[in-house]
């Protein structure tokens, strides 16, 4: 009774003082409050709810023992090569996020990655491990294992690798929609091979897009200019960039390394940094976990990036673009062209108009519609909110598939150092595959990588692959086993082209 009787009295004070505080506001109106008593007035009566972190407690002794043995110190090797191509070379590890070790013969560089499953698979970034030979992953307790690359993805730059191991420690994948910008981080990984290295700072953006994945040398002067990525997909390609930004110190060597909250939960794969010299100056930028969980699942299930598409292409509105296009509206996307026969024209989207929201969230810039579609797949639906003659109006969007032509992901599965020289992608036969070369049993080949291998020896994607060195091929693993049955350092490799035609091409190993 006396808890029912101070529930009653605490409701009832409450009301009391908002209608005093109205009170004191009606008798007012003629300004004599002080700014300093607005201001009770207005906090006393706009009680919103408070912001909550994703993080837990201020303290960072927990989270960095808890990932640090999860981050792994990544070296890679390429081959020796001369002239212009050392120039290439120069370009891949001065610029970008890596590290460049030996700017003479046999190439070498670093970075880091992070284990997210017990038995041995690592997210680092795609320039991490692009064009490497081989491969070598050291944990942090020095135990040293030779990695094979199962995918990449170049349009978000992440890589998934997988090492022979069982029982290793993982880093606990987050939630980057949680992440509040000013809450605190760390950066985990290996600068200047200053292995297992902490670092503390705040999330100072969320969802920016900085242009740098697949810009190659261009914009020399942009502050981006020594963290840009090397392009290496076809030119219609479509990066995604959502970065999360950091203020938490990040230098080279950091490149594919963990970001996560005070619980030490994985929330983005750290992959740049805008600077003027290549080392930290204040800005790091990570790729959100919840794009990356999309991304790797799909290489781990199908040995590509099963990715829908929208078809348009927009103009990100801002003043001086509107002034451009003749309109009055400074935010949103600006619908400049419809791919015909697309998801965005089959659902009703005109030229001209302006995307303003995406499943009902207002779009500021691009990056709020492409990583929310960068996580979705093909058949997968979306609202998009569009203004058009002044009038919103909502459409359902059913994302579509990629073609050859608009393929946006490049995606290679390779393995240990000589599994990576193959360049190419493999996926066991569907029962169509079968039956149309009357076969029990083969890969297909699902990418190919230029340079590699399979280029240099023509193989196409959409070849089968039957054999090498005479080892029946009757699914991805096996190629690893065959591999290490090489017959005077020559690989033969045996299938079927695209067309029905046998092929038995062999290729001396250097």
């Amino acid at each position: 009774m006396k808890k029912f009787g101070l529930t009653v009295l605490t409701a009832f004070l409450g009301g009391a003082m908002a209608i005093g505080a109205y009170k004191v506001i009606e008798n007012n109106r003629d300004g004599n409050l002080s700014f300093e008593d607005r201001q009770k007035v207005y906090f006393a009566s706009n009680r919103e709810q408070p912001v909550i972190s994703s993080t837990g407690n201020v303290d960072f002794t927990e989270a960095a023992a808890a990932v640090t043995p999860a981050v792994v110190y990544i070296r890679t090797t390429y081959a020796a090569t001369s002239g212009g191509s050392q120039d290439e070379m120069e370009q891949m590890f001065g610029q970008m996020f890596g590290q460049r070790v030996r700017p003479q013969g046999v190439q070498k560089a670093s970075g880091s990655g992070v284990i997210i499953s017990p038995d041995g698979y690592i997210v680092t970034n795609n320039h991490v491990v692009e064009k490497a030979d081989k491969i070598e992953i050291t944990t942090n307790d020095k135990r040293v294992f030779q990695a094979k690359v199962i995918g990449t993805d170049p349009n978000t730059d992440l890589a998934l690798l997988k090492i022979s191991a069982t029982n290793m420690p993982i880093v606990k994948l987050g939630n980057s929609d949680d992440a509040r910008v000013g809450e605190w981080v760390l950066a985990v990984g290996n600068p200047f091979n200053l292995t297992s290295t902490v670092t503390a700072g705040i999330i100072s953006a969320k969802g920016r897009n900085i242009n740098i994945i697949g810009h190659g040398d261009e914009e020399e002067n942009n502050p981006f200019g020594r963290t840009r990525l090397q392009q290496s997909a076809p030119k219609l390609n479509k990066a995604i960039e959502s970065f999360i930004q950091t203020d938490a110190a990040i230098n080279p060597g950091n490149s594919g390394g963990a970001l996560v909250n005070t619980k030490g939960e994985l929330i983005g794969i750290n992959a740049a940094i805008a600077s003027q010299t290549g080392s930290y100056e204040g800005y790091g930028f990570a790729i959100p976990v919840n794009l990356a969980k999309k991304v790797l699942n799909d290489i781990q299930k199908y040995g590509s990036v099963k990715r829908g598409l929208v078809g348009v292409s927009f103009t990100e509105l801002n003043p001086d673009a509107a002034q451009q296009l003749g309109i009055d509206r400074t935010v949103g996307l600006y619908v400049n062209d419809l791919v015909a026969g697309g998801a965005a024209e089959a659902a009703g989207l005109h030229k001209g108009d302006i995307i303003s929201k995406v499943n009902g969230r207002t779009v500021t810039e691009s990056s709020d519609l492409q990583e929310t579609v960068g996580r979705l797949q093909p058949g997968d639906k979306i609202n998009l909110t569009v203004i058009r003659g002044g009038a919103e109006k909502t459409f359902s969007v059913t994302l579509k598939a990629e073609t050859a032509e608009t393929r946006t992901a490049a995606v290679s599965k390779s393995a240990e150092e000589l599994y990576n020289k193959l360049g190419a992608g493999f996926q066991a036969l569907t029962d169509n595959q079968k039956a149309k070369y009357g076969l029990k049993s083969g890969v297909a080949v699902t990418n190919v990588r230029p340079g590699k291998m399979f280029d240099d020896l023509g193989i196409e994607v959409g070849s089968v692959i039957t054999s090498i060195n005479s080892m029946p091929i009757n699914a991805p693993a096996d190629i690893d086993k065959a591999l290490t049955n090489l017959k005077n350092g020559n690989l033969k490799i045996s299938g079927i082209d695209p067309q029905g035609a046998a092929f038995n091409n062999v290729y001396t190993v250097r």
